[in-house]
């Protein structure tokens, strides 16, 4: 069954801008676009789809020691 986004990120405990930007970014599978309303299956499981390395690299910090060598 359909339900709007809003109902959905107060079920999941998420916030709404957040689901709105991944709906507009296509990484929801079962969510459209009706009138004005975004509406997603209720069922939709939530995916993270950041990358995770385990290895953080801050590219300013590395850009800067190099300038400064």
């Amino acid at each position: 069954m359909k339900i709007t986004l809003k109902e959905y990120a107060r079920r999941n405990n998420r916030d709404l801008s957040t689901l709105r930007h991944k709906a507009i970014a296509g990484n929801l599978l079962t969510v459209e676009k009706v009138g004005r309303d975004w509406m997603i299956d209720e069922k939709e499981i939530l995916t993270d789809l950041r990358y995770k390395s385990g290895k953080y690299v801050n590219s300013r910090k590395n850009n800067s020691q190099k300038v400064n060598k």
